[in-house]
Formats: C-alpha cells, sequence, structure tokens
C-alpha cells in the first residue's frame, strides 16, 4: 500500500460526508429537513448533524473517507487522496464535534408553529396510541401538530429540566419524513418523566415507540405516569470492533438524574437497533445496570403494540404478547 503520512491521514478524516457531497456532487443531496439530507442513488442513506448512516445496509459514519470506503468501495488510500487532493486544509475542518449542530446549521432554536394538531393527534391514535396519553401530553405542550409546504406533521418536544423546550423531532403523518426543528439540542430528547425517588428509564429510538410503550402499559391496566421514557431520536452508527458513543440524550439524563437505578433498552428488533443496544450496554452498564428488552414481534414497539390492539379485535391476546414491553 502507497505510504501516507498520518497528518495528511488526519486531515483528510476531519472532512465529513455533508461537506464532501455538496461540494463535489451536490445533485447527490436531497434536503430531507432543516438539518438532514439523503442521497439520491441510495434513498436510505441519511446524512444529519454531521454523521451518516445507510439504514438498508446497517453501515455508517462520519467522515468522506468512511463514506467512499464502505458505500463506494474505494481503497482507504485512494479515499484519501480523493479527499486531500481537492479540499485546502481549511475546509477540512469543519466536521461538527459531537452532539452540536453543525456551524452551517447553527441557529437559535425555535419550535414550529402550531397547525392541525387534531390531524396529528388522530394520526397517532391510528398508530395505535392511547387518546388519553396524547391529550394529556397535547395539554403539557409536548405533542402537538404543525404544517411545513402544506404537509401536516406531528411535534415531539423535548424540555430542559427547568421545563424550557430544547428540542423538537417533526415526523410526517404522510410519508416517511423525519426530521428535527432548527437548532434541537438532541441531548434534550422527547420524555416522560416519573418525579422523585429511585427510578429506571425506559430507553427508545423515536418518541412514537415510547408513546407505544405507554399505551401498552396502559392496556395492562398500569398506570404510565409512573413511567420513566426516553426518545433518543435515532440511534447512533455502531463502528467496527462494536464501538459507539452513549447517545447525547441518554448521557443527559443519567446527568440529571442521579438516582436512576436501572436503564431499560427497547431499541428496534433489527441488525443496527440489536448493534446499538448492545454497544451502548457496554458502555453504560459499568455504572448502572442496563437491560436489553427489544419488542417481542415486529420490528419496534409501535409494531409490537398493533399486533397487540389486533390480537385483542380478533380474540387471540394473551398477556404474554407483552413480552419484553413491561
Amino acid at each position: 500500500m502507497p505510504y501516507i503520512d498520518p497528518e495528511t491521514v488526519a486531515r483528510a478524516r476531519e472532512m465529513d460526508l455533508l461537506t464532501y457531497l455538496q461540494a463535489r456532487d451536490p445533485e447527490e443531496l436531497v434536503r430531507t429537513g432543516p438539518a438532514s439530507w439523503r442521497t439520491r442513488t441510495h434513498d436510505s442513506l441519511k446524512l444529519s448533524n454531521g454523521k451518516w448512516y445507510w439504514w438498508s445496509r446497517g453501515i455508517g459514519g462520519r467522515s468522506a473517507i468512511d463514506y467512499l470506503v464502505a458505500v463506494k468501495g474505494m481503497s482507504f488510500t485512494d479515499a484519501v487522496r480523493e479527499i486531500v487532493g481537492d479540499f485546502p486544509a481549511p475546509v477540512l475542518r469543519r466536521t461538527p464535534p459531537p452532539c452540536q449542530p453543525p456551524q452551517h446549521e447553527s441557529r437559535e432554536f425555535t419550535l414550529p408553529p402550531e397547525a392541525g394538531t387534531e390531524a396529528a393527534l388522530e394520526y397517532l391514535q391510528r398508530r395505535g396510541i392511547d387518546k388519553e396519553i396524547l391529550d394529556e401530553l397535547h395539554g403539557a405542550g409536548v405533542v402537538y401538530g404543525s404544517r411545513r409546504y402544506s404537509h401536516q406533521n406531528v411535534v415531539f418536544v423535548g424540555k430542559d429540566m427547568t421545563g424550557a423546550p430544547r428540542y423538537a423531532s417533526v415526523r410526517a403523518c404522510a410519508g416517511d419524513f423525519k426530521g428535527e426543528a432548527p437548532g434541537s439540542d438532541k441531548r434534550f430528547g422527547f420524555a416522560m418523566e416519573q418525579r422523585g425517588g429511585p427510578i429506571e428509564v425506559h430507553v427508545f429510538e423515536s418518541a412514537i415507540d415510547a408513546l407505544s410503550f405507554a399505551t401498552l402499559f396502559k392496556l395492562r391496566g398500569g398506570d404510565w405516569r409512573t413511567l420513566s421514557l426516553l426518545s433518543l431520536g435515532g440511534i447512533p452508527p455502531v463502528r467496527d470492533g462494536g464501538n459507539v458513543k452513549v447517545p447525547c440524550a441518554l448521557e443527559q439524563w443519567l446527568a440529571d438524574h442521579p438516582l436512576c437505578s436501572e436503564v431499560r433498552l427497547h431499541l428496534d428488533n433489527d441488525g443496527p437497533g440489536r448493534a446499538a443496544a448492545r454497544a451502548i450496554a457496554e458502555r453504560v452498564s459499568p455504572r448502572i445496570p442496563v437491560g436489553i428488552e427489544p419488542p417481542a414481534t415486529g420490528k419496534d414497539v409501535n409494531d409490537h403494540l398493533l399486533a397487540v390492539l389486533d390480537g385483542r379485535r380478533e380474540g387471540r391476546f394473551r398477556d404474554r404478547s407483552d413480552r419484553g414491553c413491561r
């Protein structure tokens, strides 16, 4: 393999994929939200917060090098030369630090304006979410509807310990659009909290999965208000060797709740979800007990909820179908 000095490799690694594609192949980028994109060639390859992830293949990374090697099939040496040969050194230092918004997207956080909340709540009810839970969360201002370019969305708000909104995830009521409000701080994900005393926190990839868990708990006769639920707003890619950063939202939640007694991970029951759960558990378990509890049926907790509801309607429901969602 031709020799490339370590300083050159380090410079090349600092090039994030978004910056690379904006300069070299801007037609390959399709914007899907205020700070998120996908590629035109691979519509399941998403870019957000300085990272990329190819969902259909279960691979991802941060740098353009990772993309050129894993997706384009280049050798590592060719990928480095491709980047360093085309970009001056100042441009190669634009990758944002973990858990911080990219500098070119940095702006004051603003909640999407409310519009069409009734339609948004009806959409969530069609996903099986309990109406009483939705009404209470809407009253608290953390679940509501918004419109953008005539598209109806549902908004899930994350607040800090003072109750100030700091984050909002946005989910289209029709289609696959998912994004975040400009200026969102991923440390403060959508959460439903039990107040006071030692607690366990149930962790999910999405707000809809968290709401699905609360609904399942209520179906079994439990009081969903006694639960502490946290949405990560997605999962980090697991690198070679199982390395992964603990998601910002979980790190912040544990810092804000020093009496937390256990973390229970209900991530998706697919390759990326299982890999992320194992990696996160390995990083967190030295500090606090961690349980891995994927949904018993379907890809995610919402799939499991819909299966339970279908079973109830058809007379097939049994308590054991709630395994993994207690």
